[in-house]
């Protein structure tokens, strides 16, 4: 019974004489209140708090790591010392990749913890799309509506007035002593949006940010300094309290200057926590430094984050996108993006069997001025995702006769492979791509209008070349061809990796570019 004396919050009176109540009392408590003794464990833990409600909120079971523990403790930290209105130590910027439970604990689990505890504290919460932002809310909401939260907590509710998936408060019953009418409290607020959308008029104790830009919004520098100037200009000015209020991020890295990049560089006053996928070349981003202890295997997290499912992102983000949602060190690939040792060279016939696909992808250049290349590449997809690169047609010529090559190349190759042309933007790119669409009249010939940096394109091309799943057809084509790859994106020519990489895409069905 001593231990339980631990567990049942005790009166101040009590506390001050640090006496303990009579054991008749304390036992006949638990015995119409068993809920309190899970309510105080859950109360002491942010982490006892998620495990015990996870079905709840979640349709799958929870699979535990390390890593749950300490980013829940490490919110506990600092929701504490907002509870108690101390300034705060630090703001927090959570870098982990995809998939690791960083929304549920939060976004979905935190906001509803923290109101357990002080149920008057009002939350900002944004993601970058309002989709992501209402659905982390609207779980949040369900978790405090259902039957048993209120078991532990039956006096904390959502306002009836004020319910909606972007914009709800929080109420506290409770009776007022020698009576049994029931009052009500009025509590804190959740408020959650979009980056870039309004926050006229609210404010928070708590902004949590999971997720302002998605990967695609990444390749852009416009949208990254959109997204880090709403951050620094309008996010920030909305605390209830500068001294206390907390900002907390969390995402996995997506370039250099994404809004983690940008906040760790502007302020002095941030904990950094950093959990790569694995160790190897990113054991040196882990922060802080003493939880690569943790790690087994070189693993963050064997179960979800094993070798092969770390093998199966790798090839679906390609290098630069692994390195940064998984190794958490988002530097654009260098001089070394491709390994041209790792090309293979096919020196004997192949059965066509064992070719699935053929197109032929031509990037094309606007003169024949020497400013660049126009470049056709034949790629074949093979049995065994292997890929065979059969011919690559590569000059610097006037517009009437890259149309004769063009044509000349298509029917040469024959009616059974598909020709991609890559439509440069602009009115003039359009009239161009369509002029040799019309030029191929009786070809599959279909127009390709790219999007993002070459750079990000070529990503999961070159996945497949490091890994060796590229061969080459021998020719004259090839030591020019080898070079450009060497050079890439740092050479002076890109186009036979353009070209390339756009009939990869197209192969594979990778959405980096648009089909029209």
């Amino acid at each position: 019974m001593s231990d339980l004396t631990q567990i049942i919050p005790q009166t101040k009176t009590q506390r001050f004489r640090r006496t303990k109540p009579p054991k008749p009392l304390l036992t006949q408590k638990v015995l119409m209140y068993p809920q309190m003794i899970q309510r105080e464990i859950n109360n002491r833990s942010f982490y006892q708090f998620l495990k015990y409600f996870w079905d709840e909120v979640s349709t799958t079971p929870l699979v535990d790591n390390w890593h749950i523990k300490y980013l829940c403790d490490e919110l506990q930290k600092v929701a504490e010392r907002v509870m108690l209105r101390l300034p705060k130590l630090y703001d927090l910027v959570i870098n982990i990749p995809p998939g690791t439970t960083k929304t549920s604990i939060v976004l979905i689990m935190f906001p509803v913890w923290v109101w357990t505890r002080a149920f008057k504290s009002r939350f900002l919460t944004v993601s970058y799309s309002a989709a992501l932002s209402l659905e982390s809310a609207e779980l949040s909401r369900d978790l405090i509506r259902s039957e048993m939260f209120k078991r532990i907590y039956p006096e904390i509710a959502i306002k009836q007035e004020k319910d909606s998936k972007s914009n709800y408060k929080v109420i506290k019953s409770y009776h007022r002593s020698q009576s049994f009418v029931k009052n009500m409290r009025q509590g804190g607020t959740r408020f959650s949006t979009s980056v870039g959308g309004t926050l006229t008029g609210f404010h928070g104790d708590f902004l949590l940010v999971d997720d302002p830009i998605n990967p695609k919004q990444a390749v852009s520098t416009v949208m990254l300094e959109n997204v880090n100037r709403w951050i620094d200009q309008t996010l920030s000015t909305r605390k209830v309290d500068k001294a206390v209020s907390v900002t907390i991020l969390v995402m996995q890295r997506l370039h250099q200057n994404d809004p983690s990049g940008h906040f760790l560089k502007n302020s002095n006053n941030v904990k950094h926590i950093c959990l790569p996928g694995e160790l190897g070349e990113y054991e040196k981003y882990v922060s802080p430094k003493e939880l690569v202890k943790h790690y087994k295997n070189g693993l963050l997290d064997p179960v979800r984050l094993n070798r092969p499912i770390l093998k199966e992102l790798e090839a679906a983000l390609g290098q630069y996108g692994y390195a940064g949602q998984v190794g958490q060190n988002p530097v654009p690939p260098g001089g070394g993006m491709f390994k041209i040792e790792h090309f293979q060279m096919q020196t004997t016939i192949l059965n066509p069997v064992n070719k699935i696909k053929t197109v032929r992808y031509w990037d094309k250049a606007g003169t024949a001025d020497g400013g660049a290349y126009t470049v056709g590449v034949k790629l074949t997809l093979l049995k065994h995702n292997k890929f065979l690169v059969e011919d690559v047609k590569r000059g610097q010529w006037s517009s009437e006769e890259r149309e004769r090559i063009i044509k000349q190349t298509a029917e040469a190759d024959g009616r059974n492979v598909v020709v991609m042309i890559e439509q440069e933007p602009g009115s003039g790119g359009k009239e161009s791509a369509e002029n040799t669409v019309r030029n191929l009249a009786g070809f599959v010939c279909k127009k390709d209008r790219p999007s993002g940096d070459k750079v990000y394109r070529a990503d999961p091309l070159s996945v497949q070349v490091n890994s060796g799943n590229v061969l080459l057809l021998p020719g004259s084509w090839n030591d020019a061809y080898k070079e450009e790859f060497r050079y890439f994106p740092f050479g002076t020519y890109k186009d036979q990796v353009d070209a390339t990489a756009g009939a990869f895409n197209f192969l594979t069905g990778k959405r980096q570019a648009r089909v029209i």
